[in-house]
């Protein structure tokens, strides 16, 4: 072989290495990490990305673009995997669990997003060419170019008569089917749940909460924002939390406005003229307890307060806002561990969270019927311990992140009839509370698509000074 050919061959050669080798955008590359870690690993998207938008060196364009697309990706997953179904040569389950997520990636792109079509496919079967090589990306490549050749699959199945109901909202909509049948259970009316399941798949503001004594609203809106009504030292947040200094140095919150109601009902049932003793029976990750604790430090040097929090890892997290020597460990549910008895108990009990699903895009995939049975018994377990640990005319506050009415109505029935002591508070007559956000035996139940919140439950019992046996 002469000279020339040996160049000739080399250039080739390395061209065609070059033509190989995969190019993924890294924006794409950290949505395939983070929905590998969510869906296979069972990571929180919302703790995850933070942590790998603040370790990136993407623009502020790109992180939004991840944002949309993970967050995206992660709601719609059920009404993408039943495109994808329509288009698989084998079931579901035998499909390799990488190539499921870069379908989903894929799909959202080609479904909900403004990136042109081929740029979809094409930039997806980059990321796949690097994650899980040639050959799968190929079997990526053709099945997303499959679903760029029926993109009036949904319209097909929203027209279909012949399709039971509940299953078709269930796949145009992306939410189980359980979740949608409670969600009527509770509004009784078809038309605001479809209102309720559109609002869950929009991705929600940040809402930013001053603690009291660290912090103020007016330095959060300093550096952006609006204010949020119905809160005292909340705002809608404009740009990342991370870009507020308050938020760094956690001398502010980022916390839904459902919760920060919940706080601020609560605390306004506090009584300054005389010392008490508070209690968050499950504190963690800390929100309301960082709330509670620096609002009685600037107001009352002589109440105290108590965060409990079972679970290691959320009592670090718990840490991370109020001292440690504030934070117990014990279980909820056995109330002689805590050797005394307060006049305040929280209990923002362990749920399904059918009310925080628009914030939290994995969640609606993570709980099912089944689950909903063993929570509810641990919610009446810590219900017993609330009100053995309470005083009396203590105030014994229940609240939930769910509408299901096993979670929120039911309880309080049960709670009314085993604890002949307690009596239900009409929380109207505490706080000032948007329209539609009070039930007729006074509790409280916010709604996604009407409060722009989480879809809080909060009942308010206040025990008997004598008792009924």
């Amino acid at each position: 072989m002469n000279d020339s050919n040996k160049s000739s061959k080399a250039r080739n050669g390395a061209g065609k290495d070059n033509f190989r080798k995969p190019k993924p955008d890294a924006a794409r590359l950290l949505v395939f990490e983070l929905l590998a870690e969510v869906n296979q690993n069972g990571a929180y998207a919302n703790i995850l990305l933070p942590q790998l938008l603040g370790s990136s060196d993407l623009e502020v364009r790109d992180k939004a673009f991840v944002t949309e697309l993970s967050y995206g990706t992660l709601r719609m997953l059920g009404k993408y995997d039943y495109a994808i179904q329509a288009h698989i040569d084998r079931p579901f389950s035998e499909i390799e669990p990488r190539i499921i997520d870069l379908l989903r990636m894929g799909a959202h792109q080609i479904f909900h997003m403004r990136t042109p079509v081929h740029a979809a496919v094409g930039a997806t079967v980059e990321v796949a060419r690097k994650v899980v090589g040639e050959s799968k990306a190929s079997y990526v490549n053709a099945l997303l170019r499959a679903l760029t050749r029926d993109l009036d699959i949904f319209e097909k199945l929203e027209a279909d008569k012949s399709v039971d109901p509940l299953f078709k909202m269930s796949i145009l909509y992306s939410h189980p089917e359980w979740i949608i049948q409670s969600y009527f259970d509770s509004l009784k009316d078809w038309g605001s749940v479809v209102e309720l399941l559109e609002f869950n798949n929009l991705a929600p503001a940040p809402h930013l909460v001053a603690w009291r004594g660290k912090s103020t609203r007016e330095q959060l809106l300093e550096t952006g924002g609006e204010i949020l009504e119905y809160s005292r030292y909340g705002i809608i947040s404009t740009t990342q939390p991370n870009d507020y200094p308050e938020i760094r140095g956690r001398s502010a919150g980022v916390q839904d406005f459902g919760s920060q109601l919940v706080s601020e009902i609560f605390y306004d049932t506090h009584e300054p003229e005389r010392a008490q003793s508070w209690l968050d029976l499950c504190a963690g990750p800390g929100g309301k307890a960082a709330w509670l604790f620096n609002s009685l430090a600037t107001d009352d040097s002589l109440s105290t307060f108590q965060a409990n929090e079972p679970s290691e890892h959320r009592a670090e997290l718990v840490a991370r806002v109020i001292p440690r020597q504030n934070i117990s460990t014990f279980d909820g549910r056995n109330s002689e561990d805590f050797g005394q008895t307060y006049n305040r108990i929280l209990i923002d009990a362990p749920c399904t969270g059918l009310g925080a699903l628009r914030r939290r895009p994995e969640a609606r995939w993570r709980k099912s019927s089944a689950d909903l049975k063993n929570l509810v018994v641990l919610q009446r377990e810590l219900i017993d311990s609330g009100h053995a640990l309470l005083d009396q005319d203590g105030i014994l506050a229940y609240s939930t992140c769910s509408p299901h009415l096993a979670e929120t109505f039911s309880q309080v029935l049960d709670t009314l009839h085993r604890h002949k002591d307690l009596e239900l508070m009409d929380i109207s007559k505490i706080h000032d509370l948007p329209a539609g956000a009070i039930n007729k035996n006074g509790t409280l139940q916010l709604w996604s698509h009407l409060h722009n919140s989480d879809a809080m439950f909060l009942a308010l019992f206040r025990k008997k000074t004598s008792s009924v046996k």
